[in-house]
């Protein structure tokens, strides 16, 4: 009696376990086909949500399950998550020196702006996703000034500090400050915007412009560097003006002068910070106000960035 119970339970256990895998074979292929969510986003839509966002590889996956699969739906979320963890980071990372980062220079027409903005590490300074917020920092800057200078003829010149700059707009309608929390929570360093310089000049005046240090990126088409130097000058003929420009900016980045002098100033040697005064970056037997009556040119205004300067 007991051998006849014993074969009859393993001849269920048996047709139970066949049953059960089955079962468990079905559940697989159903998963595969429509049901799990761990495994239905696509390889390629993943990788190419987690190149265009910079987030991680769980994020993304989490985003394109969460909205079945939609990258547009996916990154807009992604880009929201980031920026309210943004504010908490920036609040939590508040008074952390940012005395690395980049200075970005841009030209057009006859306008130009000079940006910095700031980071805690040359290694974040060197991100892609940093570069890209650069960029939207300065065309943002760019935008601002021309709404300016519409309305204003000849030269116009400007300085904008963090506070306002913080308040500038940037495409789809959100401020810079919001766009710095976006950032901050992409890259988990504290960021800030400086400092930025913009001008505009007349038909017959020119604008030279210089970076050191750059910085190559395929996405800018923009000058990036440690260094930035804007000249405002005028030249009698508009050939070679922009080479001229470029010179003159270099002597600006090179030398550092602070004030500009005047063209009969003599100079008082090297710790001569008049730009006029100062012997040629390039040729120590002329000063600037030599080589400039050479070339039939007239500086009338400049500036200079340096990046981190004065942040200790």
């Amino acid at each position: 009696m007991l051998i006849k119970y014993t074969v009859g339970l393993f001849s269920s256990v048996r047709i139970l376990g066949t049953e059960l895998t089955k079962l468990c074979v079905s559940q697989h292929l159903r998963c595969l086909h429509t049901g799990c969510a761990s495994l239905a986003v696509d390889k390629a839509l993943l990788m190419k949500l987690r190149k265009s966002t910079g987030y991680t590889f769980i994020n993304c996956k989490a985003a394109l399950e969460k909205f079945n699969s939609d990258i547009t739906q996916a990154e807009s979320w992604l880009n929201e998550q980031a920026q309210k963890e943004g504010w908490s980071k920036a609040n939590k990372l508040e008074g952390r020196r940012t005395k690395e980062g980049l200075i970005g220079l841009l030209m057009q027409d006859s306008s130009a702006v000079m940006v910095e903005v700031n980071c805690e590490t040359d290694f974040v300074a060197k991100n892609d996703k940093f570069h890209q917020l650069l960029k939207d920092v300065t065309l943002a800057t760019m935008e601002h000034h021309h709404s300016k200078a519409q309305a204003q003829k000849g030269y116009m010149k400007s300085m904008l500090q963090a506070e306002e700059l913080a308040k500038l707009k940037v495409s789809g309608g959100s401020s810079l400050a919001d766009l710095m929390a976006l950032y901050i929570g992409r890259l988990g360093e504290n960021m800030s915007v400086r400092r930025a310089l913009c001008l505009s000049v007349p038909s017959d005046w020119r604008i030279g412009s210089y970076v050191h240090g750059g910085v190559a990126s395929a996405q800018i088409g923009m000058a990036m560097g440690k260094y930035g130097a804007l000249v405002v000058f005028q030249c009698g003929a508009s050939e070679g003006s922009e080479t001229l420009g470029r010179k003159l900016a270099q002597h600006v980045v090179g030398e550092a002068p602070v004030a500009l002098g005047n063209m009969n100033d003599l100079p008082t040697g090297q710790s001569e910070t008049r730009l006029l005064p100062q012997t040629l970056l390039w040729d120590s037997s002329l000063t600037v106000a030599q080589f400039l009556r050479q070339q039939n040119a007239k500086v009338l205004d400049f500036g200079r960035f340096q990046c981190g300067e004065g942040s200790e």
